[in-house]
């Protein structure tokens, strides 16, 4: 089969297709035909060496859509999606034809989801529903999105709606404030750090309940946009995971710092996610991934390299 492999790390230059055999499942395990599957910045960090515990050589790639081709009779045929910790950094993952997984590590793909759009899904709303599901987001909550453009920023704008949150999106121009006021959210132009409260405090007075950084620069700032006894979570961080943080303003705000980590949660933990709000896109309450560029998977190199280079494309590796 083809795949994308890395043996060593820190460069893309590292990462080749190959031609391997196809792996075989080992009991409670499935083997997978991968119809689609998503390239996340982590994958490219993964090939960089960003993670130290990843065994090589490794076959990298998280999330996905397929066809079940070997396991359980009862699950042959089905076509499933999934992602979650292991794949790509502990055992070979997505990006190549086949792949195997734990039989408790997929999902039913919903039916109203291409295998495209269901492997866009995966790392940027499990990331969004741990997020909302950590800081307790529920009916009425004032939430505030910084990033709100980005994959997990309108992912995670989807789902406290979904629970009945009031939403405050927050974007660095104009057009992408556009873009989200046109799908129903309120949406602020972000100005400086120094403004960022006042600006919340005219949507939301007193500061949102919850603030949620996808961006890893307003840390500092989210807490002046907090209420008493709010929550902030983050994803991100500068590159050399430093901070200068206003920890007085927050302890005195009785505030709660939570870091969200979707690699915390293994395939298996991903799954009964993917189960929980997978059946809101056949409901058409969540919208459908737009924008998701497919390309073939031979030609997934030059897209590792784009993804290095800056681009934010959400793109998905077609076998």
């Amino acid at each position: 089969m083809k795949a994308l492999q890395f043996t060593a790390t820190g460069s893309i230059d590292h990462l080749s297709l190959v031609d391997l055999p196809t792996p075989t499942p080992a009991t409670d395990e499935i083997l997978v035909r991968v119809k689609a599957a998503g390239l996340n910045p982590s994958d490219v960090k993964n090939v960089l060496g960003r993670f130290p515990y990843t065994t090589l050589p490794r076959v990298p790639g998280r999330d996905f859509a397929g066809v079940v081709e070997q396991g359980p009779a009862d699950m042959i045929g089905q076509e499933v999606w999934g992602t979650g910790k292991g794949p790509g950094f502990l055992r070979d993952g997505s990006h190549a034809e086949f792949f195997t997984l734990p039989a408790t590590g997929v999902a039913l793909k919903p039916k109203s989801l291409s295998f495209a759009q269901a492997a866009a899904i995966g790392v940027p709303f499990t990331t969004a529903y741990d997020a909302v599901e950590r800081t307790g987001i529920k009916q009425g909550t004032s939430f505030l999105v910084i990033g709100a453009n980005g994959a997990v920023g309108t992912a995670a704008l989807a789902l406290a709606k979904i629970r009945g949150a009031r939403v405050l999106a927050a974007v660095r121009r104009p057009e992408q404030a556009a873009a989200l006021e046109a799908k129903g959210y309120q949406t602020i132009v972000l100005d400086s750090a120094q403004s960022l409260g006042a600006q919340v405090a005219e949507v939301f007075p007193g500061g949102a309940e919850v603030v949620f950084d996808t961006t890893g620069f307003w840390l500092p700032a989210s807490v002046s946009a907090l209420a008493n006894f709010g929550r902030i979570a983050i994803i991100a961080a500068p590159v050399d995971g430093m901070v200068n943080f206003p920890a007085l303003a927050l302890y005195r705000k009785g505030g709660v710092l939570v870091g969200v980590n979707s690699l915390l949660y293994d395939t298996t933990q991903c799954a009964a996610m993917l189960k929980d709000f997978g059946h809101y896109f056949d409901e058409g309450v969540l919208p459908a991934p737009e924008g998701v560029r497919e390309v073939a998977l031979i030609d997934g190199i030059a897209e590792y390299k784009a993804v290095e280079g800056g681009n934010s494309d959400k793109t998905v590796l077609i076998p």
